[in-house]
């Protein structure tokens, strides 16, 4: 399975980099392929490719906050395999954001 997301928190520090750990960590252990934009306060960083978006099963927002280039997962959208989670969920409890990201996808 592959998964993209973004990880973008109020102050786009802490909360998102860990979310991205959580998100990457979690994906990892179940042999996930996986690549996490953040958006945060050094901007945007691992950037997502259109190719990378189109070519995932499911997409992870992790966000608090409008993000830019949220318009790159409208199809995804329309296909019902984006999941938008508080960065602090994904982070407190991973494999049941994961559980249900994967659920979109079956």
């Amino acid at each position: 399975m592959k998964i993209v997301g973004v990880s973008a928190c109020i102050t786009g520090v802490a909360h998102t980099y860990m979310a991205q750990e959580a998100i990457e960590q979690e994906c990892k252990k179940r042999g996930f392929e996986v690549k996490v934009e953040t958006q945060g306060g050094l901007g945007i960083e691992n950037e997502l490719t259109e190719d990378e978006v189109n070519e995932a099963d499911a997409v992870l927002l992790a966000v608090a906050i409008g993000i830019e280039g949220q318009e790159r997962f409208e199809e995804k959208e329309d296909e019902g395999r984006v999941l938008i989670v508080n960065p602090a969920d994904v982070i407190h409890n991973p494999a049941e954001i994961i559980d249900k990201l994967v659920a979109l996808v079956k």
